[in-house]
């Protein structure tokens, strides 16, 4: 028997034999969530350990200053009584700043520093994970299991010794680059966008931090990466990957999506792909309506760009201000599980599951308001035939087989 198959068989263990046990269960509202969602599918949510591999509200605590163990309704799509709401047992922490940000190691710190600010005031609710081990034991016992991943390899400066202090901090797998990447890993921006790059891909250095993080136990991450970092990636890598927030590139031909013989990669080298829910990412008419949106609205979004804020401040207030008019261009729950359906299709149903963005993206799709909305996927899932098991592995299994792969 593989290694890999071993893994494998232990994780779908844990899903039927743990996960059955968590607590949580009574205290899961679903008064929130769409009438769609039906008794079995609120079962089976209720039953899996759903992980969500990326969410950026801890920018939002250092940039905007917001607290999430408060509520945040109609704010952020995250706090922390309405992910208990929307079942969410395993959240891994995105760490973020601009690929050109000073002292970005030092925001990295900052960022870990809110978390665990929220997890020493709520013991009872959220508790920091370091393994596989600590996330059964800490969803059994009915909190949220919290882990970092770094996105960006810009945030270690170089450094590997600034590498080791993530780790023994919480973080699990570092996105080796962000949209303006390190010197030493390109990234799909670089490698689409700038012809007179010095080189791509990874240089030695880049190919140090990967034997690194496989020696570390740290997942390595390819979203955002450019095609060339991506094949070097997999051929230097001794341990399973993962894509934390990506979804089809051929549903959607963006550069930020994953083409049919990367996600070939993934599954045979034992990864998985957590499936973005960006509008851009994931609906191939979406860019074209939201263009017609901000030619409607130019005056407006072009004063907010000369105020010097940048796009991610001018949409968030333009979808705000016309929230009315912008739901006509929000893209329906199906095309996201459109990119589930696609990948478990071509490769298997073992090597996909959810990393959502919420709070790293200005919109979302239609019935995935916030993150109180986990369940319609659930229910979605159903629909399209999926079994209970596979939905199991969807919503979190697969992950913790790829981070168990990566433990010593």
């Amino acid at each position: 028997m593989s290694d890999f198959l071993r893994t494998h068989i232990i994780a779908i263990k844990w899903i039927t034999k743990q996960t059955f046990k968590k607590l949580s269960i009574a205290a899961l509202s679903f008064s929130v969530i769409s009438a769609c969602t039906s008794p079995n599918s609120r079962d089976i949510h209720e039953k899996a350990i759903l992980i969500d591999t990326h969410n950026d509200i801890l920018m939002k605590v250092v940039d905007d200053g917001v607290v999430f163990d408060q509520d945040l309704s109609g704010i952020t799509h995250t706090d922390l009584n309405r992910w208990k709401k929307g079942g969410l047992d395993v959240q891994v922490f995105s760490v973020y700043s601009d690929g050109d940000s000073k002292n970005a190691f030092a925001i990295a710190m900052q960022q870990m520093d809110s978390l665990d600010a929220v997890t020493t005031r709520n013991p009872n609710k959220i508790q920091k994970a370091s393994n596989s081990s600590d996330i059964l034991r800490i969803v059994n016992d009915g909190k949220i299991a919290a882990l970092f991943g770094v996105e960006g390899g810009h945030m270690i400066e170089n450094d590997l010794n600034n590498l080791d202090s993530m780790f023994s901090r919480g973080t699990r797998y570092l996105t080796l680059t962000h949209n303006i990447a390190p010197d030493w890993a390109t990234s799909a921006a670089d490698e689409t966008t700038n012809p007179d790059l010095p080189h791509k891909g990874l240089t030695d250095f880049g190919i140090q931090v990967v034997k690194r993080m496989n020696a570390l136990g740290m997942l390595i991450d390819v979203s955002h990466a450019g095609d060339q970092t991506f094949w070097d990636i997999i051929k230097h890598t001794n341990k399973p990957i993962i894509a934390s927030h990506s979804s089809v590139f051929s549903l959607v031909p963006s550069r930020r999506n994953l083409k049919d013989d990367q996600i070939k990669a993934i599954a045979k080298n034992g990864g998985v792909i957590q499936v973005n829910m960006n509008p851009g990412f994931i609906d191939s008419t979406f860019d074209q309506k939201e263009a017609a949106f901000l030619e409607r609205h130019k005056a407006e979004s072009d004063s907010l760009l000369s105020s010097g804020k940048g796009d991610w401040y001018m949409l968030d207030y333009l979808y705000k201000k016309y929230a009315a008019e912008i739901e006509s261009i929000r893209p329906p729950l199906k095309l996201y599980i459109d990119h589930i359906d696609y990948i478990a299709k071509l490769v298997g149903v073992d090597y996909v599951g959810i990393g959502s963005d919420f709070d790293g993206i200005n919109l979302t799709p239609l019935q995935l308001d916030d993150v109180r909305s986990y369940p319609n996927v659930t229910q979605a899932l159903l629909d399209r035939g999926y079994s209970e098991t596979d939905i199991y592995k969807i919503l979190g299994g697969n992950f913790m087989r790829v981070l168990k792969a990566n433990e010593h």
